[in-house]
């Protein structure tokens, strides 16, 4: 049995299932491991996320911040950003309710092994073990009978670091903001959203996440995506898999028992001008 860790799909559908063909990817015996952002702003969405969904136990996916606004979309928490948007056929399927209501019941960070899945980060501060159960109480929030009073609340950028006395919505915003928007921090964990470029232009005073001196999950390998400008990032501790497929680039996968990179370009009608 293998197991790929397949960096952000976002509804590049025709690259996703060309590179579960270039893995020889076999859903009787093999896992996937998503890092999140499966669907929005590809052309295939909604294709994606029933692909996924139908895999059941054969692939693992942690949530992303666009799988988050397509719930916050379809669920009154925020207002559609703009016209690059692709999750309207999501919201106009028969089978919505069924795709949102799996969709809304994944983990924000799952732990296995020497591998932690989670889309953009983990804060200094937390060791994997914290952060998993962290991110349960969000899966919990989503799964909850009152999940549309979270929704409302999620999105927002403060507070901007975390605290062992967060209580309510600040306390599970901080955790999704972490989890699915972080870039850079700073070694004390406070966190900024603006800056999404290169590691080298990273605001006065801010580290990416995964260079802070003493960071408590460096015992364990992170498998992440959600920096496309970071590129492929292969270290000891870490796997950063997003390799811009949307922007033009390519989709790629790690197997993890022996981390051999698979990789395919993105297709061309799939790709969208980065400006």
């Amino acid at each position: 049995m293998a197991t790929y860790a397949i960096g952000d799909i976002q509804g590049c559908y025709d690259s996703f299932r060309r590179l579960l063909d270039a893995c020889r990817f076999d859903p009787g015996a093999d896992r996937l491991w998503l890092v999140g952002d499966l669907v929005n702003r590809g052309p295939r969405s909604l294709d994606t996320l029933r692909y996924v969904r139908a895999l059941g136990d054969a692939a693992i996916t942690v949530l992303g911040n666009h799988d988050l606004y397509l719930l916050m979309i379809a669920y009154g928490g925020a207002r559609k950003r703009g016209r690059d948007d692709t999750i309207q056929p999501i919201l106009e399927a028969a089978d919505r309710e069924e795709l949102l209501d799996w969709l809304r019941r994944q983990p924000l960070c799952y732990c296995e092994g020497e591998y932690c899945l989670v889309h953009a980060g983990l804060l200094p501060q937390w060791t994997t073990g914290q952060a998993e159960s962290l991110g349960r109480e969000v899966q919990a929030a989503l799964a909850g009978d009152d999940f549309h009073a979270f929704i409302r609340n999620m999105w927002g950028s403060e507070p901007a670091a975390w605290s062992d006395a967060l209580t309510g919505w600040a306390r599970l915003r901080v955790i999704v903001n972490a989890m699915t928007r972080m870039r850079f921090c700073t070694p004390e964990g406070g966190m900024e959203f603006t800056s999404k470029g290169e590691t080298a232009n990273a605001p006065a005073g801010y580290l990416p996440w995964f260079e802070v001196p003493g960071r408590k999950s460096a015992d364990r390998t992170l498998v992440t995506g959600h920096w496309s400008a970071l590129g492929l990032k292969l270290l000891p501790n870490l796997l950063a898999l997003d390799s811009g497929c949307l922007w033009g680039g390519h989709l790629t996968a790690v197997r993890l028992q022996d981390r051999r990179v698979f990789q395919v370009p993105c297709a061309a009608f799939e790709a969208q001008s980065p400006g």
